[in-house]
């Protein structure tokens, strides 16, 4: 028995170009779902949307270009077929992207995201993408929950609690000590995939560029006794300073910071329009005045002309400090002070747009007395904060 030549009319050959093109899924895939060869496929992106290679005149049953291979009504339903498959595909392309990770994850995971989603796509749809049985799906979703799955599903939210109450700067490291601190006996491979698999994780990091203030200037410049060896055994022995700008509507806001090595605490700070040698005196004398530093203080800041400057070195004279200057235009030198830096840009001020400089001043305030020096733990002091290395030195 002679098997039938098939006949596609222009529109489907249109429409499963169309496909082809706008899935991005690969030729042999789209050819496999709409019963069509490959070369067929290929022939008709080649030639046109919907043409035809060559007329095939003189064929029975073939179409001609005076008249259509089928009725109007056929047409209209190969083509809402058409739509039906596209709108799966698009479905399926949806689903994919939105679970790649759980791919490459055990039967466990893939079952979470398909419970999870439930509502947002047909199950039969999920689990063709994520390659897992229906029958298999259900099986698991009847299954009694684990003692280890109950577990994990406390931890989570424990882990959604604290990312929240950190506004989401914890990684699983922090986020780790931080479960321990709290008397959670848990591994930190644990936290870290319980993380990974339910896409928590910490601010995305820009690139960072240090800042540097002007040293082109004839003062007098100390020399470099710290020599990048950023260590201290007790509060208020090494200071380091620095200035930042923050945008804001109205301008620059510019941010003066004075750090203890020690402790990483913000010591003092002071934030103006201006970044004169006014803004960076008071932030050292409100560090004078909460620390009460004793003679031999090192203090440490690059050769900018509001650290080399008569006014500064008169105050750090009084306090019998010894000043301390980085190499021209060498951030690694202040190291410590610019790390402050950077987590105040990726955890505050690259999540905010302020219109005034009040505004920022607000936040900026918050963020260094009532979050930095007192909630947030750093991996230098063993995950302690600021606050608490300061008293467990005292």
């Amino acid at each position: 028995m002679t098997k039938m030549r098939r006949e596609f009319t222009p529109e489907f050959k249109r429409e499963a170009v169309a496909l082809l093109e706008s899935s991005g899924r690969p030729l042999m895939q789209i050819a496999t779902e709409l019963g069509i060869s490959p070369s067929m496929l290929r022939n008709w992106r080649t030639v046109g949307h919907g043409g035809s290679p060559r007329s095939r005149a003189g064929s029975k049953g073939s179409a001609t270009s005076s008249a259509p291979m089928t009725s109007p009504a056929d047409q209209a339903a190969e083509i809402a077929r058409l739509r039906r498959e596209l709108d799966r595909t698009r479905m399926e392309r949806d689903v994919f992207k939105k679970s790649h990770r759980h791919l490459r994850g055990d039967a466990q995971m893939r079952f979470g995201f398909i419970e999870q989603h439930a509502r947002t796509w047909p199950v039969r749809l999920m689990c063709r993408v994520l390659q897992v049985s229906p029958s298999g799906y259900y099986a698991w979703r009847s299954r009694p929950e684990s003692h280890r799955a109950i577990a994990n599903r406390r931890l989570l939210h424990e882990v959604h609690r604290l990312h929240g109450q950190h506004q989401g700067r914890y990684g699983s490291p922090r986020m780790h000590a931080a479960l321990r601190a709290e008397g959670h006996r848990v591994s930190r491979g644990r936290v870290e995939r319980l993380m990974r698999r339910h896409g928590i994780r910490a601010l995305a990091r820009r690139r960072f560029r240090p800042t540097t203030t002007d040293s082109r200037h004839q003062l007098p410049i100390a020399p470099n006794l710290l020599q990048q060896k950023f260590t201290a055994c007790v509060p208020n022995r090494v200071w380091l300073a620095d200035i930042t700008y923050i945008p804001t509507g109205e301008g620059w806001l510019y941010l003066a910071a004075v750090l203890d090595l020690a402790t990483r605490k913000v010591v003092g700070w002071a934030m103006r329009d201006h970044m004169r040698t006014e803004l960076t005196l008071a932030a050292l004398m409100m560090a004078t005045q909460r620390q009460r530093p004793g003679p031999g203080l090192i203090h440490h800041t690059d050769r900018g002309s509001q650290y080399a400057a008569e006014a500064y070195a008169r105050h750090l004279a009084l306090l019998k400090a010894k000043p301390s200057m980085s190499r021209t235009g060498c951030c690694y030198d202040n190291a410590p002070m610019e790390s402050f830096f950077h987590s105040l840009k990726v955890e505050l001020v690259h999540q905010c747009r302020w219109a005034t400089r009040e505004e920022a001043r607000r936040d900026l305030f918050g963020y260094i007395e009532g979050y930095y020096n007192r909630q947030r733990i750093h991996s230098a002091l063993g995950y302690l904060t600021p606050v608490q290395a300061e008293r467990k030195a005292s």
